[in-house]
């Protein structure tokens, strides 16, 4: 293996931080890497604000499910999946821009994703970690007038940085071929290899808390799967221009 593979799999999330701040120079390289992220037809479809108010941390911390660690982390980036800037390049060359398609949405939607997967891999090969937030789903209407989003911009997750105090474990992920097929979908085929990847959880959890946990990936799964997600957001998406057409 490489230094490269070695930290995309080392990944954890980070939740406790030393009281270290970040450096702008730091800030500066881990957003000009996750500018650097693949981007659909050069699009770059997104926008990144770095939160330093204390007083917004605190309500965004309030917002996202009361996650002490948005205050608490010295950086704390929010991703936005942007398509407002279209009405600007529209404006800037006299073209009417087609608004309210899902394809668009899809389109920022992973743009703000792959940018964000670049700048948490380059904090982390600078030394920091940090975890994603997507609690700030909970209450977009009231993130987007904090942060004064427009229509057509909406905060997809934000993420938490900073030098670790920690040093949990990494989770072990599905079996590969419980992930990768061949030619066709056939995860159906491999619930044997989801079976036994359930035992390695649940040996985990065991290990981890000695024996106070008990719990498999499926059962977790099949629990958060039960009960409705964010059933709010189709109708806030909608209300922000997008999924119209």
């Amino acid at each position: 293996m490489n230094e490269t593979i070695n930290l995309i799999k080392s990944h954890k999330s980070i939740r406790k931080y030393l009281n270290k701040p970040v450096k702008d120079n730091i800030i500066k390289e881990i957003i000009s890497s996750a500018q650097a992220a693949s981007t659909s037809s050069f699009m770059q479809a997104y926008t990144i604000i770095n939160v330093m108010d204390i007083e917004k941390r605190n309500t965004i911390r309030i917002l996202s499910g009361d996650q002490t660690y948005i205050e608490e982390c010295p950086l704390f980036l929010v991703f936005c999946a942007d398509l407002h800037k279209f009405e600007i390049a529209g404006s800037l060359n006299s073209e009417q821009i087609e608004q309210g398609y899902t394809e668009a949405f899809i389109i920022a939607t992973v743009d703000t994703a792959l940018a964000a997967q670049n700048a948490m891999l380059a904090a982390e090969s600078l030394g920091l970690g940090g975890v994603y937030i997507g609690g700030i789903r909970n209450n977009p209407n009231e993130i987007s007038k904090l942060l004064e989003l427009p229509d057509n911009v909406y905060a997809v997750f934000g993420m938490c940085l900073g030098y670790p105090a920690d040093n949990p474990e990494t989770k072990l992920r599905l079996p590969l071929d419980a992930v990768c097929c061949t030619d066709k979908y056939d995860i159906d085929s491999k619930i044997d290899l989801i079976k036994q990847y359930d035992k390695k959880i649940s040996d985990y959890y065991i290990e981890r808390t000695n024996a106070l946990r008990s719990d498999t990936w499926t059962r977790q799964m099949a629990k958060h799967m039960s009960k409705p997600l964010r059933p709010h957001m189709k109708e806030f998406l909608d209300r922000k221009g997008f999924l119209k057409k």
